[in-house]
């Protein structure tokens, strides 16, 4: 069986293809849709990032240190933290407090059962594994948790008097916000249960494909990526709920009340 060969891309190749992303602008400058700037700031951002995380990891490959490893892994959580901050723009109180526990919990446990037991490769901080693999699991799931924060936010405000009525009534904080809960979670899980339900006949997944491009056999490729997706899915729905049984208690007071809400659009504590 002939080997594979993995084809190299030179920079006149990668500026070829950014041509696709100026058409993109054009077209967006021919409809008026005011998007232009923010598609090219975007994509000079890509470009800068990928090229000096591809720099990063090749130093980091060829030293094999824990320490920059973890302090890899540690620069993609804040990272993905202030992203998450720049997105919602109606926050939580302790939004951040929330959601980096939440982050650190959610997928670095689950980070690290697939990366020790599932994989099982050694040492542990094989950087050729556990920073793409941590990258996956953190980048899906700061995509969850934002959707998950976003929507308590709006649901808290949009429903403040069915829950001061709830309270009246005798509910307690959790059962007069399990509407709100609900909703939020439904909505973080929704992507990652479209993007299952799509993967194999509608889309081929990245990984998946990189890997086939690598020369990985198909079928040990898909074993791949069915793990890797069902880390994904664990680590939403993980790093989703923690967020909202945090997230919701901000709202009250200890003696479940609702607690009075900012001009900026947040509960106040008093």
């Amino acid at each position: 069986m002939e080997e594979a060969r993995i084809i190299n891309l030179e920079l006149t190749d990668l500026a070829l293809a950014y041509g696709l992303v100026l058409a993109a602008i054009g077209l967006s400058r021919l409809l008026q849709i005011g998007q232009e700037r923010q598609m090219l700031l975007a994509s000079l951002r890509m470009v800068f990032q990928l090229l000096a995380v591809g720099y990063l990891l090749h130093l980091v490959f060829a030293v094999r240190s824990p320490l920059a490893v973890t302090a890899i892994l540690l620069a993609m959580a804040a990272f993905s933290l202030q992203v998450m901050g720049g997105r919602i723009k109606r926050k939580m109180p302790n939004f951040y407090r929330v959601t980096g526990t939440s982050l650190l919990i959610g997928c670095g446990g689950v980070t690290f059962v697939f990366c020790g037991l599932v994989v099982g490769y050694s040492p542990w901080y094989d950087p050729r594994y556990l920073i793409p693999l941590a990258g996956m699991i953190i980048g899906n799931s700061m995509n969850g948790a934002t959707l998950a924060a976003e929507r308590l936010s709006a649901e808290i405000g949009e429903r403040r008097e069915e829950i001061e009525a709830a309270i009246c009534l005798g509910a307690t904080a959790r059962q007069a916000s399990d509407t709100a809960l609900r909703r939020a979670f439904r909505a973080a899980l929704m992507p990652t249960v479209n993007t299952m339900a799509a993967m194999g006949i509608v889309s081929l997944p990245g990984m998946m494909t990189g890997q086939i491009l690598s020369g990985t056999e198909p079928v040990i490729a898909v074993r791949y990526q069915i793990a890797i997706m069902c880390a994904i899915t664990g680590a939403v729905a993980i790093t989703s709920f923690l967020i909202l049984l945090q997230g919701y208690r901000r709202y009250f007071t200890a003696a479940h009340q609702l607690a009075e809400e900012s001009p900026e659009g947040r509960a106040s504590q008093g």
